[in-house]
């Protein structure tokens, strides 16, 4: 008995193994700054809970981010931390089109995190999700990036693009959490997965980098993100031989369909145009032609290049600003 005694003292000192210290370490960080939101809305006579999702505090003084579809509709909410703090909430502003969302917490002291660079990911490398899936806050899973570069359909009719695929286990309610490296700080902001993913070991995030870092600053700024428009819907698409001689490009953007009375309609954009930059930058698919309509293109004067009829033309294309 005496030798079990001994043997039971001596595993429970067993140092942790490196992985359990890492994933320890960045729960301790990141923790404090998670926080599980309860949404509401107006109704006749007050408000009523919507739903809930996590947000993840970004400044001292009480910016919290999290998902444009957790707080879609809203106005405000209640924010609760792991330390049993709970403060009040408006939205500052949503954008559909990345996903993301900035709030607010009135009168909040918080502990902000960290936000890394998600570019600099690798496939297989370790990362951790904390966030409230389920109604049970503060919780925390692990794995590692299984893929980069996903696509992630919006219900804006968009995709968010270089979305990260880990094998952390996400539910509904993670969604707005944090994704974090192993140094504790965030790249990613977590979606939970629906349908037939769920529990699939699947899930995903969007990344946190610069794109991310400018889109949070406009929300925090102005409550929105300004986009350039054209009018345009397309695919990528292999250049014919020809074309790939002519211009020394290898794909370009097929131009599918162009909205009457759009920027693109006006500048003499048609179906069956192989569009392969703007303003002197290649566009290889859609998701790069969305990277450059960004607002301070909205008005002014932009050169379009496309292959038709066998030889490059050039148009000039004055973009309005996208109105979701």
């Amino acid at each position: 008995m005496a030798d079990l005694a001994v043997k039971a003292e001596t595993e429970s000192e067993t140092p942790l193994d490196a992985y359990s210290r890492v994933v320890t370490n960045v729960a301790a960080r990141l923790l404090p700054s998670v926080a599980s939101l309860r949404i509401m809305v107006r109704v006749p006579g007050g408000r009523r809970p919507q739903g809930s999702g996590s947000g993840v505090v970004i400044t001292p003084d009480g910016y919290l981010l999290t998902s444009a579809h957790v707080v879609e509709r809203a106005e405000s909410g209640s924010a609760a931390f792991g330390d049993g703090q709970e403060v009040d909430f408006d939205v500052v502003g949503a954008d559909r089109l990345s996903d993301l969302a900035v709030v607010r917490a009135s009168g909040a002291s918080l502990t902000p995190a960290a936000l890394g660079d998600a570019d600099r990911l690798v496939v297989g490398q370790l990362v951790v999700a904390i966030g409230n899936p389920l109604g049970f806050s503060g919780s925390v899973s692990a794995g590692v990036v299984s893929a980069l570069g996903r696509s992630l359909p919006t219900g804006a009719g968009r995709v968010v693009e270089n979305v990260i695929q880990t094998d952390a286990a996400l539910h509904p309610g993670n969604s707005g959490g944090a994704l974090a490296n192993g140094a504790g700080e965030v790249i990613g902001v977590n979606t939970a997965v629906v349908g037939p993913w769920v529990g699939q070991g699947l899930g995903l995030a969007v990344p946190v980098n610069a794109t991310t870092r400018s889109i949070v600053a406009a929300l925090m700024r102005d409550g929105r993100v300004r986009r350039a428009y054209l009018g345009i819907a397309g695919g990528s698409r292999p250049l014919p031989p020809r074309a790939e001689r002519a211009t020394g490009r290898a794909r370009g953007i097929e131009v599918l369909t162009v909205v009457s009375g759009s920027p693109a309609a006006d500048a003499g954009l048609r179906p069956e145009d192989l569009l392969l930059d703007v303003d002197g930058v290649a566009v290889a698919d859609v998701g790069d032609l969305q990277r450059l309509m960004t607002g301070d293109r909205i008005g002014r004067t932009v050169t379009v290049g496309v292959f038709r009829n066998g030889r490059r033309e050039a148009l000039d294309v004055r973009p309005t600003e996208l109105r979701e």
